[in-house]
């Protein structure tokens, strides 16, 4: 039976950027990783860093992207200088696109709640001519679009390489293909998977969708359910695009992603013909020249939605010591989770900042419509 300061249940972006930020201060930290036979939301990432609409209706969680966005650059250049591997972050704006009048009207509503809301963060609405000189490949339908100047976008794939190497090379240990079966508490944490145990003063649950059922071990509810989105991959083509946007962003290998579909379908993370066909109709209509490109792959991957579609972070009651941590932008959220989170989680626990975050707000009916 092996000790840990703390274990981390979940080797995805949140369990790894929570592991390597812990382990990088010193602690004695496992991640366990279920395996391939896990959905990995992770591998299914479009590496967005998206800031200008996280925390609509809801300011914590818009401050909290806010302050894991000024995090990044630094969570970029620990993974780069402990593992070599850099997450390829670029970190220089983004946009939001309108096709209609009607959708530029509601997109500058929505920039003008959330200012009043949360404060600003200096995006804005751009017209087509000012959208049209930031970016000149732009189609001719796009009548506008909103800009963030602390938007931007990673290599979601590089990242949890780093972060599972800086995990390593701190001194950690990586855990693949352990099932948790059970954890037991006693004023501290065993941790059984098989015939295995490992013992933890601190236990973090970050197993995305497979939290549901963890949580309830150690006290703690995490209600989260799948979200399917669909995804594009085309052939490497010329740079045109070093911006992020929120459906299309041109990879640092030079491949375009598109995507942003939302579908409530369970578990089903089949590609469909209709949806790949919507997702590719309107982004030529943003940029025609992808009409000219090949699409090489496609996925579907799930989504780790809360009711709310905003982040739970909370530490057990009855198992104190025990924490809860998910959210659906585990690339956005991964400057916080590993230089601001993993120290609170390592230290004298949440902020009262964080109570906001507790699972106990789906009781009170006040829901959120999701923000992505």
């Amino acid at each position: 039976m092996r000790g840990f300061d703390l274990i981390v249940i979940g080797g995805g972006l949140v369990g790894g950027a929570v592991a390597f930020g812990a382990a990088r201060l010193g602690a004695r930290v496992a991640l366990l990783d279920e395996g391939d036979v896990a959905f990995r939301a992770a591998r299914g990432n479009f590496g967005l860093v998206w800031i200008q609409s996280k925390g609509a209706g809801m300011p914590p969680y818009a401050h909290w992207s806010r302050q894991s966005a000024a995090l990044w650059a630094g969570l970029s250049d620990a993974l780069s200088e402990v593992t070599g591997v850099a997450p390829a972050l670029r970190q220089n704006g983004g946009f939001a696109f309108c096709l209609s009048d009607d959708e530029f009207a509601r997109q500058a509503e929505r920039v003008q709640r959330m200012h009043n809301e949360s404060g600003g963060i200096g995006t804005r609405m751009l017209d087509r001519a000012e959208l049209r000189a930031m970016l000149p490949q732009v189609g001719d339908e796009v009548v506008g679009a909103a800009f963030c100047p602390i938007d931007g976008h990673a290599n979601p794939l590089l990242l949890l390489r780093g972060l599972q190497a800086g995990l390593l090379a701190k001194g950690g240990e990586y855990l693949p293909g352990r099932h948790v079966d059970a954890i037991d508490y006693d004023g501290g944490f065993t941790v059984q998977c098989g015939a295995e145990r490992f013992t933890c003063a601190k236990v973090v649950i970050a197993a995305g969708l497979g939290s549901r059922d963890l949580a309830p071990m150690v006290g703690l509810e995490m209600p989260v359910t799948p979200l399917k989105g669909q995804i594009l991959v085309t052939e490497r083509v010329r740079p045109f695009l070093d911006y992020a946007t929120h459906v299309v962003r041109q990879t640092d290998e030079g491949s375009v992603m598109m995507g942003d579909s939302q579908e409530d379908v369970g578990f089903d993370i089949r590609t469909t013909t209709p949806v790949l066909k919507d997702i590719a109709a309107r982004n030529i209509k943003v940029f025609p020249l992808l009409r000219e490109a090949n699409v090489v792959r496609t996925w579907g991957a799930l989504r780790v939605m809360t009711p709310d579609g905003c982040p739970i972070y909370e530490e057990s009651v009855s198992h104190p010591g025990a924490f809860s941590a998910t959210c659906h932008s585990g690339v956005t959220l991964a400057g916080a989770h590993a230089m601001a989170l993993a120290p609170a989680i390592l230290g004298a626990g949440l902020p009262p900042a964080m109570k906001a975050f507790e699972a106990a707000r789906f009781k009170s009916g006040k829901i959120n419509v999701p923000s992505f």
